[in-house]
């Protein structure tokens, strides 16, 4: 009997699956407990769309996050600080800030735990940070840490 997973099955498959299984092992259990359900052409189908729709959504957030990884590159993120008299900040440049000076400066939305630092920026300078923009597709954002 071939069924339709509509849920993880421990052993047998994730959900949207097509698999093969006894006729006993899909009736008396898989269905009734809303694991699975008979696999016809109508059902096969509607599997095969919604296959072909989340690839499809997931290319174009692919060339989205492409385009927004080519745009960053040109951008420049200048941020203003001040310091004491030994050139350390006050405080330290976090993700935090260079994500709300990115939207305000150049209107571009980017989540914060996007932002890979090690650190926190602690010294005046020009930094070059990676960000994380999708699976396998990264960018670059150029930081300017000045004085006010």
């Amino acid at each position: 009997m071939k069924v339709i997973l509509l849920a993880d099955v421990k052993g047998q498959g994730k959900k949207n699956d097509v698999i093969e299984v006894s006729d006993g092992y899909g009736k008396n259990f898989l269905i009734p407990r809303k694991l699975a359900k008979v696999a016809d052409a109508q059902s096969l189908n509607d599997v095969k769309v919604k296959e072909a729709a989340r690839l499809y959504r997931i290319e174009t957030e692919k060339k989205e996050a492409q385009a927004l990884a080519e745009k960053l590159k040109t951008l420049q993120v200048k941020i203003p600080a001040s310091s004491g008299g030994d050139g350390r900040l006050y405080g330290s440049v976090t993700s935090k800030d260079i994500v709300e000076r990115l939207q305000a400066d150049h209107g571009i939305v980017i989540d914060k735990r996007k932002i890979v630092m090690n650190d926190p920026i602690r010294a005046y300078g020009k930094y070059e940070i990676d960000v994380k923009l999708y699976t396998e597709v990264s960018g670059k954002i150029y930081v300017l840490v000045c004085e006010k």
